[in-house]
Formats: structure tokens, sequence, C-alpha cells
């Protein structure tokens, strides 16, 4: 019906015309009620009957005129006809299809007008008495028909509804999904940048040192080679926590090992120290009402992680270092200075090299906690880095 409509409403047509010309054969006034061949449609009425239903087969391409037609030949019936055959089927029909493809003000003018007018006109200029039942009759089926065809829109509408916002509901659950999975591969990258740049610039470091003092003073080199080892195996640790996490089918267990913190800052500047690199550390956080939240405290710790394990790899040879956590109110200030080493000069190259993630990494864990994060040259040598960290 849905690929063909026009035949399916030929079909209609046919029927109507079918049951027009059956009902027109019908009395209701017989003398032991209605009978059925005990009176006959004149040719007249014929002829607006098929008329009417010819004009059915238009009725979804033409709704207006098919409309306007079928009550003029009501009308005609109405008033001429004696015996009066069922010409305002069509009229039904056609109001019902105009109801159910419009809206409800244009239903209710038209309803309300199509009942008035063939109602009044049976009433006044038909053959039968005003308040003949076919008078009443042609009000309740004009009246029914727009209810039926408004009910109808109604309920399309409703399902047409409930079929976008399942349709929407299920792009937006995509597209969440997609960003979900982009966001968890940008945390996955940073911290595995975090953790293999940090950990192999040491073991680049120490195993240098190590390569240059292992014949004149092996003891020394020793010495770089245990915290090669060390730095080694903490970024196993690491790595194989990670892996771990991402290869379980399931939601992951709660951590048994506390996330890095600024608790264990001191710690972090102890392994720049055996690798050359003269780190302060200054930490001012007893201003504050309770501890830093634990992502604050996780970002701030990354980010000096990242800053001085840039001081290590890109600063020249003797460059020491500056680090400072101050609690300003209801924000964290993180600051890494250094000096840039007795390369230093008045245009200092890149400390993101070759298109490195290092810094793009703290800026976009700042932004993630609504601060921000700015890294560049220092007037007269040397580099800065400065993250602002709400606490709220």
């Amino acid at each position: 019906m849905r690929d063909h409509p026009l035949a399916t409403d030929a079909v209609l047509a046919l029927g109507a015309l079918v049951a027009m010309v059956v009902g027109s054969f019908a009395n209701p006034h017989g003398a032991h009620g209605p009978t059925f061949g005990t009176r006959t449609p004149e040719p007249f009425s014929l002829v607006l009957m098929v008329l009417g239903a010819a004009a059915l087969v238009l009725r979804r391409r033409r709704q207006g005129a098919v409309l306007a037609v079928t009550i003029g030949l009501s009308l005609l019936e109405l008033s001429t006809g004696e015996p009066r055959a069922p010409v305002a089927m069509c009229t039904v029909i056609s109001l019902y299809t105009v109801a159910s493809r419009t809206d409800r003000p244009t239903t209710w003018r038209l309803g309300l007008l199509t009942m008035a007018g063939l109602t009044g006109v049976a009433m006044l200029a038909g053959p039968l008495p005003w308040y003949a039942q076919e008078n009443i009759g042609i009000f309740a089926w004009t009246g029914m028909a727009a209810a039926a065809g408004d009910a109808v829109r109604s309920r399309r509408a409703f399902i047409d509804a409930i079929q976008e916002r399942a349709e929407r509901a299920e792009r937006t659950r995509e597209e969440e999904a997609r960003r979900r999975v982009a966001e968890e591969r940008l945390r996955i990258a940073r911290d595995l940048h975090d953790v293999v740049a940090h950990h192999i610039a040491l073991v680049n470091v120490q195993a240098g040192v190590a390569a240059h003092v292992m014949d004149k003073r092996p003891d020394q080199a020793k010495e770089a080679l245990a915290h090669v080892r060390d730095a080694s195996r903490s970024a196993l640790n690491e790595l194989r926590a990670t892996v771990g996490l991402l290869r379980q089918s399931g939601d992951p267990e709660a951590p048994t090992e506390p996330a890095p913190g600024l608790a264990v800052l001191d710690d972090l500047a102890g392994t720049f120290r055996h690798a050359g690199l003269p780190v302060k550390v200054m930490v001012q956080l007893g201003h504050g009402p309770g501890p830093l939240p634990a992502a604050v405290d996780l970002v701030a710790y990354r980010v000096i992680q990242e800053a001085l394990t840039n001081v290590r790899k890109h600063a020249g040879p003797g460059a020491c270092a500056e680090v400072s956590v101050v609690r300003v109110g209801g924000s964290v200030e993180v600051t890494v200075l250094d000096d840039g080493g007795s390369s230093a000069d008045s245009s200092p190259q890149p400390r993101d090299p070759g298109g490195g993630h290092g810094l793009l990494g703290m800026r976009e864990r700042a932004v993630a906690l609504g601060g921000s994060c700015f890294a560049g040259p220092r007037f007269g040598g040397g580099y800065r880095v400065h993250a602002i960290l709400p606490v709220a």
C-alpha cells in the first residue's frame, strides 16, 4: 500500500462507489423499519456518486481540491436528490484525509465549515424535514471523520517523534562512545609518555655516565648502572600496570598502589640529582583547607616530572633546576625553572623538538582540570614552565 498509493486509493474509491450505490437502494423509512430494494436512485445521483468516487483517487495528491469537489457534489445531492443518495460519503473520506495530513487548527476550521455547511443545506434546502435522521447523520459522520483524521495525525506524529528520539539517542550514544574512546586514548598516551620519557631519559643519562667512567672509575660506573637498573625496574613496573589495565575485559579493579603525587616529589627530584641535575624543591601547601584533590596532586606531579625530564634532555651541561609548588587561594601554582646550563644563549632551542608530545600533554592535563599551563624560554637563557591548577 505504501509502494503503490495511487492503486490503493483507486481500490478505496471503488469500494466507496459500491457502498454508495448499494446504500442508495436502502429506504430507512419503511413500514417495518429499514428496507432494501424499495427505492431506486436517480441517474443524476448515480453521476454524482461516480464523480465523487473518481475524485477520491487523487485524495492524497490534491487534498484541498478533492475536498472542495466532494463538498460541491454533496451539496448538489443534498439540495436536489429525491430520494437522497449517500454522496456525502465521498466528503467524509476526503475530510478524513485532509485532517490526517494537516495541523489541528486547519482541521478544526475545515471540519466545522464542512459540518455546518452540509448539515445546514440538508436541513434548509433539502426535501426532508430539518429534523430528519439523515441530516443529523451527516453532521455526525463529518464530525467523526475530522476527529479520526486528527487522531491518526497525532498518532503518526507521536510515533515519528519516538523514532526520531531513538535515532538521536543512538547517534548520541555512538558519539559519546567515540568521545570516551578518544579521551581514554589521550589519557593512556599521556601516561605512557610520562613513564617512558622520564625513566628512559634517566636510563640514557646514567648509561652514558657508566660508559664514560667505566675504565677510570669503576665504582662510579657501578653506581650509575645501579641507577639504570632502578629506573628501568620502575619503568617496567609502571608499564606492566598500565598494560594490565588495558588487557582486562571487564571493569578494572581499584589499584593497590597510590598514584604518584607531591608526596613523592623528593624521590622524583632525587632521581634527577643522581642523574647529575641539581634540583631545588620548595613546596608550600599549608594555607589551604584540607589536602589537594587526587587529580590535582597527580597533574602537578606529572607536570613537574615532564618539565624536569625536558631540562635533563635539552638543557646544556651544568644546568640547575628549581621547582616550586605554592597554594594561592583556590589554585595551586607549579613552576619549574632552569638556567639553561653553560650552553644557554639569548635564543634557546625549543624544548619539544621534532613534534614531541610532552608540552602538549602538560597543557592537556592542566586544561582538563580547568587550569592552564605555559612553557617558554626565559629572558637571559633557560626555560620556564608555569601551571595554574584550580583546587575546586
